[in-house]
């Protein structure tokens, strides 16, 4: 059995017993079809049908299920089996969106051309995000390296999520020379970054240097602490981010450490791009669902549906020294 069926088996434990009892080999048959087909063919499509696919078949049959029981418990007295199959389900949904994947719009510029203004996003939670007051994980943290995208609680205000790319790990010591950054003595070749201005700015440009009219208590904090040699270093437990669109992002440089326990996750698939004003981005009005139901066919960027932002290691070179 392939490793594509081992899974797609132990996904048919999510269907309703009822339906499984029904349908169970049959539906066997069309996993071992699926997973055939998907093993024999390359690029994303195929696994992004092989996903769909999935998806589509536990709501259908998990919708069937949900109506009949329904219509049982309306037709029959003793509705406290009703009730608790309904609880259960509530929390299974609950479990999976708040712990597996996560919605995430982006409302700002910062990692263009990477991730656009009105990228829709689902985020892989599993074994990134911290356990929180619950206090236990699935699986125990995932390690996140350099080069990888990463969502995470701005640190400022934990309420906001921010999208990110990892420069530095624990240990890394950080600077930049006329916008390239050195790490750990090595120049680094970021294919990834976007540069929208010629001009060299001192504290974005050559950094660290003493704190700028922008940083934060948080940033300023790092500053004071955390530079040895002329080199920001990074501590344990902690993450240094940068934007890709290097010249227009608020990161690092300007409001300190990302804590590991505040990463939410990494960026799974875009499922939606929408052209739309950050304003409207950052919370649902009138307006925009006005501009939305207008223009959604012609301002939705379908060439990015489906898409999977990619962490990307960048290429280290010579001696920054």
């Amino acid at each position: 059995m392939s490793p594509f069926q081992r899974v797609y088996s132990l996904m048919l434990y999510a269907y309703p017993r009822d339906f499984r009892r029904e349908y169970g080999k049959q539906m066997q048959q069309v996993f071992r079809d699926r997973c055939r087909d998907l093993a024999g063919s390359s690029g994303w499509r195929p696994a992004a049908r092989f996903a769909a696919h999935l998806t589509a078949d536990l709501v259908s049959s998990s919708a069937r299920e949900r109506a009949s029981a329904v219509w049982t418990a309306v037709r029959k007295p003793g509705r406290r089996g009703f009730v608790s199959e309904w609880s259960m389900t509530i929390i299974m949904y609950l479990f999976a969106a708040t712990t597996l994947v996560q919605a995430y719009v982006v409302p700002t510029g910062s990692m263009e051309n990477t991730i656009r203004i009105g990228d829709h996003m689902l985020v892989d939670r599993v074994g990134y995000a911290d356990p929180g007051p619950m206090g236990w994980h699935i699986l125990p943290y995932r390690a996140i390296g350099r080069g990888d995208l990463v969502v995470f609680h701005y640190p400022e205000d934990v309420r906001t999520a921010y999208v990110k790319r990892v420069i530095g790990i624990p240990g890394d010591r950080i600077r930049l020379e006329n916008k390239q950054v050195v790490r750990n003595g090595r120049r680094l070749v970021e294919s990834y970054t976007q540069h929208i201005s010629s001009y060299i700015e001192p504290y974005r440009d050559n950094f660290p240097q003493p704190p700028d009219f922008y940083t934060t208590p948080r940033g300023r904090d790092m500053l004071a602490n955390h530079v040895e040699g002329g080199e920001l270093v990074v501590p344990p437990d902690a993450l240094f981010v940068l934007g890709d669109n290097r010249d227009n992002s608020a990161d690092s440089r300007y409001w300190g450490f990302v804590p590991r326990s505040y990463v939410i996750g990494k960026p799974l698939l875009v499922y939606w791009s929408y052209d739309a004003p950050t304003a409207d981005l950052q919370e649902w009005n009138f307006r925009h669902f006005v501009d939305v139901a207008e223009h959604f066919f012609t301002r939705t960027r379908w060439d990015r549906t489906l898409l999977v932002p990619r962490s990307q290691a960048a290429q280290e070179i010579g001696d920054g020294q």
